[in-house]
């Protein structure tokens, strides 16, 4: 068998013993790109040789094709904003997938302190069936304790415990912002619940595939939405805000009502020395409605 030739970049998370590991095994960078993979994954997957894609490109590609992870969803965007929002969150993390090829894969994925992941994939077809479908019910059960079940996206609690994990591992304090669906109350009114609801998803869908891998968002409540970002500072985070706020503008999502459009108020802050999460989150709070103040539809930074 030829050796797998790994770039330097990766050989800090790959030794050549692991690239002849018998399962799958791939790198991403910090942007979520695939740096490099063994041939069992690329195999698996069917990426070629010579691609290189980015985590979200290749399930989107593996979905079309019908190859590699079997994704079973009836709305494909809303699946890749919600895995995407829990992707890389945790140093290290395993969880089961399905391939379309009939094996069941054990994979595991460890983050480094520059944000890449390493990912490797161990065949456990083999275990009986009724200990598989434990494993499914637990990861079912997990997901269903961190994740929003209408956006798809982290809930309060997982929002909040990534935040108190930012400030307890990175020694550059993270940025929050609190966001608000401007007029929430009269959009239910006019589209009723089930239009809310839609609106609720497209602004999730747009507020995730706008942040990078490393930054965090879930929804806090109703319609008010927290984003934790990581090793940026406060205008670097708002430019991403002000990208987010041009998105929102320009979404169109009920196609029953094309004349539709809504808009977001922001409030921003960065830790201080020495301050709490509390009074991080008040001060971004009070920048929010500062916002509201304001006349809504725009984003303030706290002092």
């Amino acid at each position: 068998m030829t050796p797998e030739i790994i770039p330097v970049e990766v050989s800090a998370l790959v030794s050549p013993a692991l690239a002849r590991h018998g399962g799958m095994v791939a790198v991403f960078d910090h942007d979520d790109r695939l740096r490099w993979a063994n041939t069992a994954y690329r195999e698996a997957l069917g990426i070629p040789a010579d691609a290189s894609m980015t985590w979200s490109e290749m399930m989107r590609r593996s979905h079309q094709s019908q190859m590699g992870a079997v994704i079973n969803t009836p709305d494909f965007e809303s699946w890749l904003a919600s895995a995407a929002s829990r992707r890389g969150k945790q140093p290290y993390r395993q969880f089961e997938v399905d391939l379309s090829d009939g094996r069941w894969m054990l994979l595991t994925q460890t983050v480094d302190e520059r944000g890449w992941i390493l990912c490797i994939g161990v065949d456990i077809s083999d275990l009986g069936r009724d200990h598989r479908e434990l494993r499914i019910a637990r990861d079912l059960a997990l997901r269903a304790s961190q994740v929003d079940p209408l956006t798809g996206i982290a809930n309060r609690a997982a929002i909040s415990n990534h935040l108190v994990a930012s400030f307890m591992r990175d020694s550059f304090k993270p940025c929050v912002a609190m966001i608000d669906l401007d007029h929430f109350k009269k959009i239910n009114d006019r589209l009723g619940h089930a239009g809310g609801d839609q609106v609720l998803k497209d602004f999730s869908r747009l507020l995730q595939s706008g942040l990078r891998r490393a930054d965090a968002c879930g929804r806090y409540g109703g319609e008010e939405f927290l984003v934790v970002f990581s090793g940026i500072d406060l205008p670097a985070a708002h430019e991403v805000m002000r990208r987010l706020q041009a998105a929102v503008k320009h979404s169109r999502p009920i196609s029953e009502a094309p004349d539709f459009s809504y808009s977001i108020s922001i409030g921003m802050a960065q830790a201080q020395p020495r301050e709490g999460i509390g009074a991080l989150l008040i001060r971004a709070d009070v920048a929010l409605y500062q916002a509201k103040d304001a006349g809504r539809d725009r984003c303030v930074l706290a002092h």
